[in-house]
């Protein structure tokens, strides 16, 4: 078995991953970052998901390092694409015009950026990459994990790796049932968080859906239906009790007011992409479909560059509501339904999706595999909104975001910030059959307390497993929070190691934490908000 170390150990190179992996390099500390797929960057790249951010974003309420990261991509496209003259001129260009986020852009050119910001430390030996792998075990002594097992996913070898921090950047989690963290799984009761929109009773297993995404673009007179999938006669019958119409349809709850709306979805739109901005304070965004997650704008390049818009697909048509990937034996199972479930959509929008002239489908739709970095289309990996969560210090409720029970939009302010977020709460349907949850929140800022495992002293969360609760998870899993939670983390691991103490003293000692609190915003982790309101 081959032995590697290093000062900091980050498992999973997703958003939070990456961006934990970069703080760590920048204090100079040697880190080994793993990732189970080819692509890093997670939900923006491997699950090609455009970023989803708050209505302030080009001017405050992210990190430094995000935001080189997201005019990196804008500048990818100005030096390597035919823009038009008016699209290079736009100060905050989206490539894609969509109206789900003020960036909307090929996954592949996040790649590209991602690449770029660690490339310097693989060509100095501080940085090792490992690709196509996955954590199998962990060893533990008392409250210390000493290390941790990773197996490569198709040569089956496996890797020893040691550190005196390790970071769990997974999508779900993984590490914590591995080294013997306490953490929770699905819905918490509502006598245990005392929040409004908590169940009754708890339900470990009732989590939000995960969806598997894919890319298209339209080639008008050309025939590209697919084979009929294999499961499309269960997924075009299949009809949640709150959903108004099959799932496989334009037809959906409205998150915010759960109104049963149809959709437009007109791949031969003819719209003016400069026209409108995103905002998510205004509105979700998704009336029209074809604009709303649209990557590439045909209009804002050259003539003859692009054939066609280029779309993602992250509707509400292809949530998997019929099981859980968290600690189940099913998980196989879950997600190729989830595949069949997407490609079904496809199938449906290509042969029976309703058209302008009164006619059924639009067979000129392509999968986007190259895209997306795969031979079938789809995303390389499933878009996950929901993980374990640490069992932490302290633990972020909805009375600490919600607008309705706090009685104001005013930002929600930590002693121990370690970073600022804003998102409404928005949870997706769920596996135990629950519809959208939407709530209004306040821009708040990221507690150290969130970050602190109860119990064990060298594991940190470095994502979506942070100490929320399922509820207040709807406002952290998205890119930029992501983002800031896992550069926290890889800040605070190097911290630790400078100090000699651990994260629990940090946060338990003014002079430390007021030390490592100046030390985040030296290097951009912006730690407050300005006077604004939440929505």
């Amino acid at each position: 078995m081959n032995n590697l170390n290093a000062d900091v150990v980050v498992i999973g190179g997703g958003m939070g991953g990456v961006a934990a992996a970069l703080a760590a390099l920048r204090a100079g500390r040697r880190v080994i970052l793993t990732e189970q797929y080819e692509w890093l960057g997670g939900q923006l790249t491997s699950q090609a998901v455009p970023m989803d951010e708050h209505t302030w974003v080009e001017q405050f309420g992210v990190t430094a390092s995000y935001r080189e990261l997201r005019e990196g991509i804008r500048g990818y496209y100005r030096e390597n694409y035919p823009l038009t003259a008016q699209a290079r001129a736009e100060r905050h260009l989206n490539p894609g015009a969509g109206l789900v986020s003020r960036l909307c852009a090929e996954p592949r050119v996040a790649v590209a950026v991602i690449d770029a910001m660690l490339a310097p430390y693989i060509g100095s030996s501080k940085l090792t990459i490992m690709r196509g792998v996955a954590p199998i075990s962990a060893e533990v002594d008392d409250t210390i994990v000493t290390a941790v097992l990773v197996r490569d996913i198709v040569s089956q070898a496996e890797t020893r790796l040691s550190a005196p921090y390790i970071l769990d950047a997974t999508e779900l989690g993984d590490l914590l049932p591995l080294t013997g963290a306490e953490y929770v799984t699905g819905t918490e009761s509502r006598g245990d968080t005392g929040e409004p929109s908590a169940p009754e009773h708890a339900a470990p297993d009732n989590v939000q859906a995960f969806s598997w995404c894919f890319v298209v673009d339209h080639q008008d007179g050309i025939d590209n239906t697919i084979e009929k999938p294999r499961d499309y006669d269960y997924w075009s019958a299949y009809q949640p009790e709150f959903w108004g119409a099959p799932i496989v349809s334009l037809t959906a709850p409205h998150p915010r007011t759960l109104e049963i709306v149809t959709r437009a979805f007109t791949p031969t739109i003819d719209d003016d992409p400069f026209e409108r901005i995103a905002d998510q304070r205004a509105g979700g965004g998704d009336d029209e479909l074809w604009i709303f997650r649209r990557i590439l704008s045909k209009k804002m390049f050259e003539a003859g560059h692009l054939e066609s818009d280029v779309v993602m697909v992250n509707w509400p048509m292809i949530d998997y509501l019929d099981g859980n990937l968290i600690d189940s034996d099913d998980a196989d199972a879950h997600l190729d339904a989830s595949r069949q479930l997407s490609l079904s959509m496809f199938y449906w929008l290509q042969t029976e999706a309703p058209r302008p002239d009164g006619g059924k489908g639009w067979p000129g739709l392509r999968l986007r595999g190259d895209v997306t970095g795969t031979s079938d289309g789809l995303a390389q990996a499933p878009y996950i909104r929901e993980s374990r969560r640490i069992v932490s210090e302290y633990r972020v409720v909805e009375g600490d975001l919600s607008i309705a029970v706090r009685g104001h939009g005013r930002p929600a302010t930590f002693p121990d910030t370690v970073g600022v977020g804003m998102y409404r709460i928005d949870l997706h349907p769920s596996t135990g059959g629950d519809n959208y949850i939407d709530v209004a929140s306040a821009p708040f800022e990221i507690p150290l307390g969130a970050l602190i495992p109860v119990r064990l002293d060298n594991l940190l969360p470095a994502g979506k497993n942070v100490g929320t609760t399922h509820i207040t998870n709807g406002a952290f899993r998205l890119h930029p929070v992501e983002w800031n939670i896992g550069e926290s983390a890889g800040w605070l691991a190097a911290f630790c190691l400078d100090r000699e103490v651990d994260p629990r003293t940090v946060r338990n000692t003014p002079q430390l934490l007021e030390e490592f609190q100046t030390l985040l915003t030296r290097h951009g982790v912006e730690l407050h908000w300005p006077d604004v309101t939440g929505y």
